[in-house]
C-alpha cells in the first residue's frame, strides 16, 4: 500500500516541506490453501523522498500579503503532490514576538487542509526528536542526519526547514507503522 505524506514545519517567513512516499507490501504465506499470518519477513517496507523545499514570504511585505503567497503556494503544493496525509510540526516557541504571525500562517495552512479534504497529524519537536534518533533531546544536527539515512541521501537536505519538514513526514510514517 503506498502512502504519500506532506510533511510541513509552519512559519511566516519561511515555510518548510517535504514529501515522502511510503510503501508497505504485504504478502501472504499460502501453505496447502490456507492464508497463514504475516511474517515480520514477508513484510517489504519503503521510504523514498518525493520532494522538499520551502514557501518564503519577504519580511517587509504585508501581513496580508505574506499570509496570501502562504495560501496560494501551498494550494499548488497540495495539488502537485497529493498526500493522503499530513504531517505538521507543533508550535514550538521561546520568544512571544514571532508566535503570533506564525500562529496566522499556521492558521492559513489549517484552511487549505480542510479545503483539500486532506487529514493531519501533529508533533512536538520531542517527539520528531524521539521518532527519529530515539533521543527526544536530540541536536538538530542529529535529526537532520538521521533524515539524509532513513531517506538514503548522500547530504542532509537544504534549507533547514525543508529538513525539518522532512523530519516530521518520516516521524508519521513511523507512527503508521
Amino acid at each position: 500500500m503506498e502512502q504519500r505524506i506532506l510533511g510541513l514545519d509552519p512559519g511566516l517567513a519561511i515555510l518548510g516541506f517535504g514529501t515522502i512516499i511510503c510503501q508497505k507490501a504485504k504478502t501472504l504465506a499460502v501453505t496447502s490453501g490456507n492464508s497463514a499470518p504475516i511474517t515480520p519477513e514477508q513484510q517489504s517496507e519503503s521510504v523514498q523522498l518525493l520532494d522538499f523545499g520551502v514557501i518564503q514570504t519577504p519580511a517587509r511585505t504585508e501581513i496580508g500579503d505574506r499570509l496570501q503567497t502562504i495560501y496560494e503556494d501551498l494550494h499548488t503544493l497540495m495539488q502537485q503532490m497529493r498526500p493522503d496525509l499530513v504531517a505538521i510540526e507543533k508550535l514550538f516557541f521561546y520568544r512571544m514576538s514571532s508566535t503570533i504571525n506564525v500562529a496566522q500562517a499556521r492558521g492559513v495552512l489549517m484552511l487549505v487542509l480542510a479545503q483539500h479534504s486532506v487529514p493531519f497529524v501533529e508533533f512536538t519537536p520531542a517527539q520528531v526528536k524521539q521518532a527519529l534518533t530515539g533521543y527526544g533531546n536530540a541536536d538538530k544536527r542529529e535529526v537532520q542526519e538521521a533524515v539524509a539515512r532513513e531517506l538514503s541521501l548522500e547530504s542532509i537536505p537544504k534549507p533547514d526547514d525543508a529538513a525539518d519538514a522532512l523530519a516530521v513526514a518520516l516521524t508519521a510514517w513511523f507512527h503508521e507503522e
